[in-house]
């Protein structure tokens, strides 16, 4: 990912349209050791820190097996994934906001996704892990919308054509 003021604006705007994050443990560590509120003076640009003071508040859920104990404004999903999740969609709200890429994976399985949004940088790093690999059936989408960044990179959202 390219480091970008208007991806993390449009993240913002994203965090806003749902009522919690869902993460597995990886991304919940990840971004926990990234973004946790706060941070020494001059670690990060100023552009960055509405993003960081968004997720540091942001209602979170994190999918682990593993973790014993989560903080940073999080609560701890564990057992069958799907009723889980759809415990949690059931909730009056707007909604449930995931990432990563084991996470999203499982959920497309057990068709729990309403929606998707790529994100495409204009970056070619030929390594990292693949998005979707080995899903075991494919998911027709339906554009929804598409949104041009000036760094270049594009956010395309999504609904699956059921």
């Amino acid at each position: 990912m390219i480091a970008d003021e208007d991806v993390h604006r449009h993240a913002i705007v994203n965090f806003e349209r749902a009522d919690a994050l869902l993460f597995g443990r990886v991304t919940y560590e990840m971004m926990e050791a990234g973004w946790r509120w706060p941070v020494p003076a001059g670690a990060r640009p100023d552009w960055m820190e509405p993003f960081a003071k968004t997720i540091d508040v942001a209602k979170k859920y994190v999918v682990s097996s593993t973790l014993q104990r989560v903080d940073w404004n999080a609560e701890l999903v564990r057992g069958d994934l799907g009723k889980a999740v759809q415990q949690l969609k059931a909730q009056p709200g707007k909604g449930l906001l995931t990432g990563g890429v084991t996470l999203p994976m499982a959920l497309a399985e057990l068709g729990l996704i309403d929606e998707y949004e790529f994100v495409v940088h204009p970056r070619v790093v030929g390594h990292g892990p693949k998005l979707f690999a080995g899903l075991s059936k494919q998911i027709d989408l339906r554009l929804v919308s598409r949104l041009e960044f000036g760094s270049g990179a594009m956010a395309m959202r999504y609904e699956p054509r059921r």
